[in-house]
């Protein structure tokens, strides 16, 4: 895995860059959590050293504050270009949690 053993036979883990970890990610499920209240859910195809995001199947869940909090699902029918200003989190392999807005938003 990611460890690295010393001559005294002591285990290290092994230092990865963030972006080192968002390539492992391409072709695969990602969860985001962007600011604002809003995820997205979708194929990760490429990134920058900015992290904008390009995504295939994505979905976005967002909650209307004029409804009461209801979570509203969009699929966003296109590949997409995230802007990397606005990501906070990304979850690699992560379809969300059981409290997340996409979990909410499914029941």
């Amino acid at each position: 895995q990611n460890h690295k053993f010393t001559s005294y036979g002591i285990k290290m883990a092994t230092r990865i860059l963030p972006l080192e970890l968002i390539d492992k990610a391409i072709g695969s499920k990602i969860w985001i959590l962007m600011r604002q209240n809003t995820e997205i859910v979708g194929t990760l195809r490429g990134f920058d050293d900015y992290v904008n995001l390009v995504l295939d199947d994505a979905v976005e869940y967002s909650v209307d504050a004029r409804n009461n909090g209801e979570i509203i699902k969009t699929d966003l029918r296109s590949e997409i270009l995230l802007n990397g200003n606005h990501v906070a989190v990304l979850i690699p392999g992560g379809n969300g949690p059981e409290d997340s807005l996409a979990s909410a938003a499914s029941t």
